[in-house]
Protein backbone atom coordinates (compact mmCIF):
# COMPACT_ATOMS: atom_id res chain seq x y z
CA UNK A 1 0.00 0.00 0.00
CA UNK A 2 1.17 3.68 -1.14
CA UNK A 3 2.76 5.36 2.28
CA UNK A 4 1.81 8.57 0.96
CA UNK A 5 -1.35 9.35 0.10
CA UNK A 6 -2.76 12.76 -1.75
CA UNK A 7 -5.81 14.99 -0.40
CA UNK A 8 -6.87 18.05 -1.23
CA UNK A 9 -7.44 20.53 1.83
CA UNK A 10 -9.88 23.20 2.15
CA UNK A 11 -9.11 26.74 3.66
CA UNK A 12 -12.16 29.33 3.31
CA UNK A 13 -13.23 27.32 0.55
CA UNK A 14 -10.13 27.32 -1.29
CA UNK A 15 -8.21 23.97 -2.31
CA UNK A 16 -5.24 23.06 -1.17
CA UNK A 17 -3.83 20.13 -2.48
CA UNK A 18 -1.90 17.57 0.38
CA UNK A 19 -0.26 14.51 1.32
CA UNK A 20 -0.74 12.45 4.09
CA UNK A 21 2.58 11.17 5.28
CA UNK A 22 1.50 7.76 7.12
CA UNK A 23 4.43 6.84 8.33
CA UNK A 24 5.81 9.72 9.90
CA UNK A 25 1.92 11.19 11.14
CA UNK A 26 2.24 14.30 9.45
CA UNK A 27 0.59 16.64 6.44
CA UNK A 28 2.50 18.01 3.39
CA UNK A 29 0.97 21.06 2.05
CA UNK A 30 1.59 22.49 -1.70
CA UNK A 31 3.29 25.62 -0.92
CA UNK A 32 2.45 27.23 -4.09
CA UNK A 33 -0.68 26.29 -3.51
CA UNK A 34 -1.11 28.11 -0.30
CA UNK A 35 0.89 31.22 -1.90
CA UNK A 36 -2.11 31.54 -3.72
CA UNK A 37 -4.33 31.10 -0.50
CA UNK A 38 -2.76 33.75 1.06
CA UNK A 39 -2.03 36.48 -1.51
CA UNK A 40 -4.09 35.97 -4.22
CA UNK A 41 -1.10 35.52 -6.88
CA UNK A 42 -1.86 34.72 -10.78
CA UNK A 43 1.05 33.72 -10.59
CA UNK A 44 2.33 31.78 -7.56
CA UNK A 45 4.81 29.47 -9.00
CA UNK A 46 6.75 32.61 -10.03
CA UNK A 47 6.02 34.19 -6.49
CA UNK A 48 7.64 31.36 -5.01
CA UNK A 49 10.64 31.36 -6.57
CA UNK A 50 11.22 35.34 -6.09
CA UNK A 51 10.86 34.33 -2.05
CA UNK A 52 13.17 31.61 -2.44
CA UNK A 53 15.66 33.62 -3.77
CA UNK A 54 15.17 36.92 -1.44
CA UNK A 55 14.65 34.14 1.94
CA UNK A 56 18.52 32.83 -0.12
CA UNK A 57 20.22 36.56 -0.34
CA UNK A 58 18.93 36.96 3.85
CA UNK A 59 20.27 34.09 4.74
CA UNK A 60 17.04 32.08 5.53
CA UNK A 61 18.03 29.30 2.80
CA UNK A 62 17.42 26.53 5.43
CA UNK A 63 14.00 27.62 4.80
CA UNK A 64 13.88 26.80 1.21
CA UNK A 65 15.04 23.48 1.12
CA UNK A 66 12.05 21.51 0.69
CA UNK A 67 10.75 18.25 -0.12
CA UNK A 68 9.53 17.30 -3.76
CA UNK A 69 6.26 15.21 -4.64
CA UNK A 70 4.26 14.81 -7.91
CA UNK A 71 0.89 16.03 -7.48
CA UNK A 72 -1.73 16.93 -10.15
CA UNK A 73 -1.51 20.33 -11.97
CA UNK A 74 -4.45 22.09 -13.22
CA UNK A 75 -4.23 20.48 -16.25
CA UNK A 76 -4.51 17.09 -14.94
CA UNK A 77 -1.06 16.40 -15.40
CA UNK A 78 1.25 15.15 -12.29
CA UNK A 79 3.80 17.50 -12.17
CA UNK A 80 6.75 17.88 -9.33
CA UNK A 81 5.59 20.36 -6.41
CA UNK A 82 7.10 21.85 -3.53
CA UNK A 83 6.18 20.42 -0.76
CA UNK A 84 6.40 21.09 3.21
CA UNK A 85 5.04 19.98 6.51
CA UNK A 86 3.14 22.38 9.48
CA UNK A 87 6.38 23.53 10.80
CA UNK A 88 8.18 24.41 7.87
CA UNK A 89 5.19 26.20 6.33
CA UNK A 90 4.60 28.36 9.68
CA UNK A 91 8.00 29.61 8.92
CA UNK A 92 7.59 30.51 5.64
CA UNK A 93 4.24 32.67 5.80
CA UNK A 94 6.01 34.55 8.12
CA UNK A 95 7.69 36.30 4.96
CA UNK A 96 4.59 36.46 3.35
CA UNK A 97 2.45 39.73 4.01
CA UNK A 98 -1.10 38.46 4.28
CA UNK A 99 -4.68 39.63 5.99
CA UNK A 100 -5.44 35.74 6.13
CA UNK A 101 -1.83 34.54 7.75
CA UNK A 102 -3.55 34.42 11.32
CA UNK A 103 -6.75 32.16 10.63
CA UNK A 104 -4.32 30.46 8.09
CA UNK A 105 -1.95 29.75 10.95
CA UNK A 106 -4.82 28.76 13.36
CA UNK A 107 -6.16 26.86 10.63
CA UNK A 108 -3.13 24.45 9.79
CA UNK A 109 -2.07 24.14 13.71
CA UNK A 110 -5.25 22.53 13.81
CA UNK A 111 -4.61 20.46 11.02
CA UNK A 112 -1.17 19.36 12.39
CA UNK A 113 -3.33 18.04 15.92
CA UNK A 114 -5.68 16.23 14.29
CA UNK A 115 -4.35 12.97 12.46
CA UNK A 116 -6.41 11.44 9.57
CA UNK A 117 -7.93 8.99 11.83
CA UNK A 118 -8.91 11.41 14.39
CA UNK A 119 -10.38 13.19 11.31
CA UNK A 120 -12.01 10.59 10.16
CA UNK A 121 -13.43 9.84 13.48
CA UNK A 122 -14.66 13.33 13.76
CA UNK A 123 -16.51 12.74 10.39
CA UNK A 124 -17.98 9.63 11.44
CA UNK A 125 -19.74 11.44 14.26
CA UNK A 126 -21.06 14.18 11.89
CA UNK A 127 -22.09 11.13 9.92
CA UNK A 128 -24.96 10.31 12.34
CA UNK A 129 -25.10 14.10 14.07
CA UNK A 130 -26.39 15.36 10.82
CA UNK A 131 -28.95 12.52 9.66
CA UNK A 132 -26.88 11.86 6.18
CA UNK A 133 -26.55 8.31 7.65
CA UNK A 134 -30.01 8.10 7.09
CA UNK A 135 -29.39 8.86 3.14
CA UNK A 136 -26.97 5.76 2.60
CA UNK A 137 -28.01 2.39 1.34
CA UNK A 138 -28.34 -0.39 3.39
CA UNK A 139 -26.43 -3.57 2.75
CA UNK A 140 -24.94 -2.61 -0.81
CA UNK A 141 -22.02 -2.07 -1.88
CA UNK A 142 -22.63 1.47 -3.16
CA UNK A 143 -23.70 2.09 0.46
CA UNK A 144 -20.57 1.28 1.72
CA UNK A 145 -18.84 3.21 -0.77
CA UNK A 146 -21.44 6.03 0.18
CA UNK A 147 -19.94 5.80 3.67
CA UNK A 148 -16.54 5.71 2.63
CA UNK A 149 -16.65 9.08 0.80
CA UNK A 150 -18.16 10.88 3.54
CA UNK A 151 -15.70 9.83 6.24
CA UNK A 152 -12.59 9.90 4.02
CA UNK A 153 -13.76 12.70 1.30
CA UNK A 154 -10.49 15.52 1.39
CA UNK A 155 -8.33 12.89 3.42
CA UNK A 156 -8.07 10.40 0.61
CA UNK A 157 -8.09 11.07 -3.04
CA UNK A 158 -9.63 7.97 -3.60
CA UNK A 159 -12.63 8.31 -1.04
CA UNK A 160 -15.34 6.13 -2.02
CA UNK A 161 -13.92 4.60 -4.78
CA UNK A 162 -13.48 0.78 -5.43
CA UNK A 163 -9.92 -0.29 -5.24
CA UNK A 164 -7.62 -1.23 -8.62
CA UNK A 165 -4.58 -2.66 -6.95
CA UNK A 166 -4.06 -5.72 -4.75
CA UNK A 167 -3.11 -5.22 -1.20
CA UNK A 168 -2.35 -6.86 1.42
CA UNK A 169 -1.28 -6.26 5.70
CA UNK A 170 0.59 -8.51 7.84
CA UNK A 171 1.11 -11.21 5.32
CA UNK A 172 -2.44 -11.24 4.55
CA UNK A 173 -3.48 -10.66 1.23
CA UNK A 174 -7.27 -9.26 0.33
CA UNK A 175 -9.64 -10.15 -2.57
CA UNK A 176 -7.73 -9.88 -6.07
CA UNK A 177 -8.15 -6.45 -7.45
CA UNK A 178 -8.90 -8.56 -10.77
CA UNK A 179 -12.15 -10.57 -9.30
CA UNK A 180 -13.35 -7.56 -6.43
CA UNK A 181 -16.03 -6.41 -8.55
CA UNK A 182 -17.36 -9.84 -9.24
CA UNK A 183 -16.58 -10.70 -5.63
CA UNK A 184 -18.52 -7.59 -4.15
CA UNK A 185 -21.57 -8.20 -6.01
CA UNK A 186 -22.13 -12.05 -4.67
CA UNK A 187 -21.53 -10.39 -1.07
CA UNK A 188 -24.23 -7.71 -1.78
CA UNK A 189 -26.84 -10.83 -2.47
CA UNK A 190 -25.49 -12.58 0.96
CA UNK A 191 -29.17 -13.10 2.80
CA UNK A 192 -29.27 -11.09 5.93
CA UNK A 193 -32.17 -12.11 7.91
CA UNK A 194 -30.57 -13.70 11.03
CA UNK A 195 -27.48 -12.84 13.23
CA UNK A 196 -25.66 -15.50 11.60
CA UNK A 197 -25.97 -14.48 8.21
CA UNK A 198 -25.67 -10.75 8.57
CA UNK A 199 -21.95 -11.69 10.80
CA UNK A 200 -21.11 -13.85 7.68
CA UNK A 201 -21.58 -10.86 5.30
CA UNK A 202 -19.80 -8.98 7.36
CA UNK A 203 -16.98 -11.57 7.65
CA UNK A 204 -16.70 -11.95 3.48
CA UNK A 205 -16.92 -8.07 3.22
CA UNK A 206 -14.09 -7.72 5.46
CA UNK A 207 -11.96 -10.29 3.68
CA UNK A 208 -12.49 -8.52 0.39
CA UNK A 209 -11.47 -4.73 2.02
CA UNK A 210 -12.70 -2.99 -1.34
CA UNK A 211 -11.18 0.15 -0.71
CA UNK A 212 -7.03 1.18 -0.52
CA UNK A 213 -7.41 2.32 3.29
CA UNK A 214 -10.35 3.10 5.62
CA UNK A 215 -12.06 -0.11 5.30
CA UNK A 216 -12.68 -1.31 8.83
CA UNK A 217 -14.24 2.12 9.99
CA UNK A 218 -16.50 1.64 7.23
CA UNK A 219 -17.82 -1.84 7.30
CA UNK A 220 -18.18 -1.67 10.75
CA UNK A 221 -20.69 1.44 9.83
CA UNK A 222 -22.30 -0.94 7.49
CA UNK A 223 -22.37 -3.62 9.43
CA UNK A 224 -24.27 -1.47 12.50
CA UNK A 225 -26.85 -0.41 9.45
CA UNK A 226 -27.73 -3.70 8.31
CA UNK A 227 -28.41 -5.00 11.89
CA UNK A 228 -30.66 -2.39 12.88
CA UNK A 229 -32.45 -2.74 10.11
CA UNK A 230 -32.79 -6.50 10.29
CA UNK A 231 -32.15 -7.77 13.76
CA UNK A 232 -34.34 -5.91 16.58
CA UNK A 233 -33.09 -4.53 19.94
CA UNK A 234 -30.01 -3.67 18.28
Amino acid sequence: MNEKEEATRIFQDKEIRSVWDGDKERWLYSIVDIIKVLTDSENPRHYWTVLKQRLKDDGKETLTICERLKLPAADGKMRMTDVADTERILDIIQFIPSKRAEPFKRWIAQNKQNTLDEQSKQKAKQLFDSGAIDNIEIGTVNGLAQIHKYLFGGLYVFAGQIREQNISKSGFKFANAQYLDGNLKKIERMPESTFDEIAEKYVEMNIAHPFMEGNGRSTRIWLDLILKKNIKNV
